[in-house]
C-alpha cells in the first residue's frame, strides 16, 4: 500500500485524465478489435498466436481471481481513496490485475512478432503505462500488476515458438488449440462443482462462472475455424486499404451483433444456465472466423 499512497500523492487532473486514457488500452474491447485486425488483415498465424495468448491467459487470471479472493486495495484499507472514473470498470476480486494483463498479451506479443523497432518500443512503452495506470489510478496493488504481468510475459514468449513452428506443421495448431480446448473446460467444470467456501462473494462468483463458459465457447470455436479455414476457407489477408477497413468495421459490427442479439434468447433456451455464454461466444468466432472472412477475396482482387 506503500507505493499506491506515493501515487496518490503526485496525483494531479492532467495526471488523471491521461491515466484514465492509457488504462482503456488494457480492456478487452481493444484487445478484441487489435487480435482480429490481425487475424483478418494482417497475419493470421499471427492473430491466431494473439488470440491464444489472450484466451489463455484470461483463463489463468479468472482462476487466480476466484481462488485467492483478494479485495480491491480501497476495501482492504478504507483510508485509501483511488481516482473516481477508475471505479465504475474496477470490478470484481483485485489480484491480479485483468487490465494488465490483457495489455501486456497483446502489446507484448505485437512487439515479440513485429521487426518495426518503433513500432516494438511503442508497444513496450504503452504496456508500461497501462500497468503502472493500475496502480497510479489505486485499483489494483503492486501484487495484483507484477503478477499478471509476469503470467503474460510468460504467455508472450512460450506461445510464439509453437504458433511460429505451425509453418513447417500446421496441423500442430490443433494440438495447440486443442489443449487450450481441455484446459477451458477443465476450468468450467472446476467452477460448476468446486464446493466453493461460504465467504465467496455472489456477483464475483456468477462473473467467474460465466467468464468460464464464455472462454469454453471462444477456444471452442477458435478450434473449428482453424480446421474450418485450413480445409475449406482459406481466407486471404491481402487487400487496398479500402478493403481493410471494410473488413474491419463491417466484421467488428457483426461480430457485436450476434454478441448482443443471440445473448437474451440463448440465456432462455438454457433456462437461464451460463451455458448460453458458451453458445454464444462460439457463434461469435464462428462468425469472425468462417463467415465473415469467406468475403475477403472479393477485397483481394483490388489488391496491387
Amino acid at each position: 500500500m506503500e507505493l499506491l499512497y506515493w501515487f496518490a500523492s503526485i496525483r494531479n487532473p492532467v495526471l488523471n485524465v491521461f491515466m484514465s486514457l492509457v488504462t482503456h488500452l488494457g480492456e478487452e474491447t481493444f484487445f478484441m478489435v487489435g487480435a482480429l485486425f490481425v487475424f483478418w488483415c494482417v497475419d493470421k498465424r499471427k492473430g491466431y498466436y494473439l488470440l491464444s495468448v489472450g484466451f489463455v491467459g484470461t483463463l489463468v487470471n479468472q482462476w487466480l481471481k476466484i481462488i485467492c479472493r483478494v479485495p480491491r486495495p480501497w476495501v482492504k484499507d478504507p483510508n485509501f481513496t483511488i481516482v473516481e472514473s477508475a471505479r465504475a470498470e474496477a470490478t470484481g476480486y483485485s489480484f491480479p490485475s485483468g487490465h494488465t494483463q490483457t495489455a501486456v498479451g497483446f502489446f507484448g506479443g505485437v512487439a515479440r512478432f513485429t521487426g518495426r523497432w518503433w513500432l516494438r518500443i511503442a508497444c513496450v512503452v504503452i504496456l508500461l503505462l497501462v500497468s503502472v495506470s493500475r496502480m497510479y489510478l489505486g485499483v489494483h496493488t503492486p501484487a495484483d500488476v507484477g503478477v499478471s504481468f509476469a503470467v503474460a510475459a510468460v504467455l508472450v514468449l512460450v506461445l510464439y515458438p509453437l504458433m511460429e513452428s505451425t509453418l513447417w506443421f500446421p496441423r500442430r495448431l490443433y494440438l495447440i488449440l486443442g489443449a487450450m480446448l481441455a484446459f477451458s473446460l477443465a476450468f468450467a467444470g472446476f467452477m460448476e462443482f468446486f464446493p466453493f467456501p461460504a465467504d465467496v462473494d455472489p456477483e464475483n462468483l456468477a462473473s467467474a462462472v460465466k467468464n468460464a463458459y464464455s472462454m469454453l465457447g471462444a477456444v471452442g470455436g477458435i478450434l473449428v475455424v482453424s480446421v474450418v479455414d485450413n480445409r475449406l476457407i482459406q481466407f486471404p489477408n491481402r487487400a487496398p486499404w479500402w478493403g481493410q477497413a471494410i473488413k474491419l468495421v463491417v466484421g467488428l459490427v457483426l461480430v457485436v451483433l450476434v454478441k448482443s442479439l443471440l445473448k437474451a434468447p440463448l440465456l432462455a433456451l438454457c433456462g437461464g444456465h451460463d451455458a448460453a455464454h458458451a453458445i454464444r461466444y462460439f457463434l461469435m468466432v464462428l462468425t469472425a472466423g468462417c463467415l465473415w472472412p469467406i468475403t475477403f477475396r472479393f477485397f483481394e482482387r483490388y489488391d496491387r
